[in-house]
């Protein structure tokens, strides 16, 4: 009982388990800010280009 005791009292002041935990969160929200910025950049990219590609061709039949 007294060895559990010790083993449980060491667990509870090991800080390694806890910045273990604080770099998978910080990935965690560094990998869904870039999901939306690249989402967000993704879609504004889309509709640029799909416009000035729609102009292209718009000269190109005028001219």
């Amino acid at each position: 009982m007294n060895t559990l005791m010790k083993n449980v009292k060491a667990f509870m002041h090991d800080e390694e388990g806890l910045t273990v935990v604080e770099y998978v969160v910080g990935a965690g929200l560094l990998v869904a800010g870039l999901g939306v910025i690249f989402d967000t950049l993704g879609s504004s990219l889309s509709s640029a280009l799909s416009d000035a590609i729609g102009t292209i061709g718009e000269d190109a039949a005028a001219g």
